[in-house]
């Protein structure tokens, strides 16, 4: 009898857990469908809104020509006497130049920093270099773009004088790039950290067991056992770049026509195209900017895409 009741009251018990997991199994769908719609539900509006200048005639301004907006090199602002004056070709060439720009700065300066942090400095070194970039990582985009509106623009500005270059007030590529890389290290940092003290121990043990020293075994063992998370530090840093445009908005000059890889020349990026022109809310001019994020949408993905597939090649390569 005794048993039977302990049978029962095992089975009321799993009864009980089962009913439990199928309500959390429905709570994390719930979850993940609520974070998946507002995916979609962005998505949705920007494209919605953005390809609205591509299929109506804009008021009687006529429908904008997908090829020549996607190919052209004039951008002008408020054009609202024409439909196709509107093109993002030359800055979709300059946004991908100062992303690339951006991660040679601060990919090895963020992946050294990491290193230093994770395996050379003192223990309480180590813990007050941490607190300070996850400080840095924490400061608003606009703190740094004013930084680079107060400091940088006026060294770029000095620099270029010594070479006889005329600046436009610092208004340039490299002030551009200088801040993105100062906004993006904490993020490399942080992260590729993160990843070098996860190399396991052995490894490392190994490596000077067999003579090798403590600077061949972090660059040559602990540095390639952690290619994969570092390399994840340079995708979301290169994200970053992409999608900063209050900072970036505030260096850069707002070039409207041509490219140009003149570092010291003037620039301008998708997202500085988009927030400079969000002044009114009907229109051509209105309804364009949600266009350009489209294809800013589009140059993330592919980029991801890409860096990713270079990811898995690097990660399958085995450390020698």
């Amino acid at each position: 009898m005794e048993e039977l009741l302990k049978w029962k009251e095992q089975m009321r018990s799993t009864k009980k857990n089962r009913i439990t997991d199928k309500i959390t199994q429905h709570i994390f769908l719930g979850t993940a469908l609520l974070s998946a719609s507002f995916i979609f539900i962005v998505v949705g509006i920007i494209f919605v809104q953005g390809i609205r200048p591509f299929v109506t005639d804009n008021q009687g301004l006529g429908s904008v020509n997908l090829w020549s907006f996607l190919t052209g090199d004039v951008w002008l602002i408020g054009a609202t006497f024409a439909s196709n004056l509107y093109s993002v070709g030359f800055i979709i060439v300059s946004t991908l130049f100062i992303a690339l720009l951006s991660l040679l700065v601060s990919f090895p300066i963020g992946v050294l920093t990491a290193l230093f942090i994770a395996k050379v400095a003192p223990k309480p070194l180590a813990k007050i270099l941490r607190t300070v970039i996850e400080t840095l990582a924490a400061i608003p985009s606009i703190v740094y773009g004013l930084f680079g509106a107060g400091i940088i623009l006026q060294v770029v500005y000095d620099v270029s004088a010594l070479f006889g270059y005329q600046s436009k007030g610092g208004n340039s590529i490299i002030s551009v790039v200088l801040v993105l890389a100062l906004m993006t290290i904490p993020t490399i940092t942080a992260i590729s950290e993160v990843a070098i003290r996860s190399v396991d121990k052995t490894i490392e043990h190994g490596s000077l067991a067999l003579g090798a020293s403590n600077t061949q075994t972090n660059f040559k063992v602990v540095l390639a056992s952690a290619k994969s998370g570092i390399f994840t530090a340079a995708i979301l840093g290169i994200g970053r770049t992409l999608g900063e445009a209050t900072a970036v908005s505030l260096v850069a000059g707002g070039r409207r026509a041509g490219i140009s890889f003149d570092i010291f020349d003037t620039t301008s990026t998708l997202t500085t195209i988009m927030l400079e022109g969000l002044k009114e809310t009907t229109g051509l001019d209105y309804d364009i900017r949600f266009s350009v994020g489209l294809v800013l949408m589009a140059v993330i993905l592919l980029t991801n895409l890409l860096l990713n597939s270079v990811k898995k090649r690097v990660g399958s390569v085995h450390v020698r």
